[in-house]
């Protein structure tokens, strides 16, 4: 028994094994994919969890279909709209707005702003009164415009233009004042001419001012669009909400309040695809 014992104790212990190391699960193009559809997926988690909830709740009878319809209900009727054909009108007409009066009212805010930020003579003779204006809210000139021009086209473009001048005008006019001056002077010390300075160091310089301008424009541009048309509109985003209000189908209010935000995302989009393409060149707007 103790020669058994013995020879147990002395047996030889087998070596461990060493498995071969694997490498990586999933290749490394595959994994950067993932990564990529996961990083563009993550912003749409929290609208896309609200929405499940709101539909739960309303399953449930959490929620008054009265008071707030079940998304199913706002899908259909969108689609009802679109079937047909009212749903595209109307956003014709509201986007042919609110670019009008983007149109109109930028151009004239980057017009002003290239003026007093270039030419200090200018920024003497318009700034201080471009201020005072400023201040007053777009709103509180509803009363006014209505006076001024009836409840006509031209006074929703007003509005619009009034709301989109002045983030235009600012961020143009404070772009042009942060152009770095040693770059002007190393222009200058290359005889660059005053249109080459101004094309090819003060307006790059500029841009990126300029265009965050605009993304706050585009913002207020459908704000005060939501206003604009519900003073007596016969057409448009704002008149489907309204006249839906009247009659109660508070699932078309949403489709119509859907859509501004839609729309509004949309305009965001298209101005940071601007910046990617004009500011291609700066590290900070090129692509990763």
């Amino acid at each position: 028994m103790t020669q058994t014992t013995r020879e147990l104790q002395i047996s030889p212990v087998a070596d461990p094994v060493e498995l071969p190391i694997d490498g990586p699960l999933l290749p490394a193009p595959l994994v950067r994919f993932i990564a990529n559809v996961a990083q563009r997926l993550l912003p749409w988690a929290v609208p896309v969890g609200l929405i499940v909830l709101w539909q739960i709740a309303s399953s449930l009878g959490w929620l008054s279909t009265r008071v707030l319809p079940a998304p199913v209900d706002v899908v259909k009727a969108a689609w009802t709209l679109t079937a047909s054909g009212e749903l595209w009108t109307h956003v014709q007409v509201s986007a042919g707005r609110a670019l009008a009066g983007l149109a109109i009212g930028g151009g004239l805010g980057l017009l002003l702003g290239l003026l007093t930020g270039s030419v200090k003579l200018f920024e003497t003779l318009l700034d201080s009164t471009i201020q005072m204006v400023r201040n007053i809210p777009a709103l509180a000139l509803i009363p006014l415009v209505i006076l001024w021009f009836g409840i006509d086209e031209s006074a929703k473009l007003f509005l619009i233009s009034v709301s989109v001048f002045f983030p235009i005008y600012l961020n143009t006019f404070h772009g042009i004042r942060n152009v770095d001056p040693g770059l002007i002077e190393m222009g200058r010390t290359y005889g660059l001419g005053r249109w080459q300075l101004y094309q090819q160091i003060i307006l790059p310089g500029a841009l990126s001012s300029i265009l965050v301008g605009l993304r706050f424009s585009l913002g207020l541009m459908w704000v005060i669009l939501i206003v604009a048309e519900t003073i007596s509109a016969q057409a448009g985003i704002g008149y489907l909400t309204m006249n839906a209000r009247e009659f109660l189908q508070t699932d078309i209010v949403l489709v119509g309040i859907l859509l501004y935000a839609l729309l509004g995302k949309l305009a965001d989009l298209f101005a940071k695809g601007l910046e990617r393409y004009w500011l291609r060149w700066h590290p900070g707007y090129g692509a990763p």
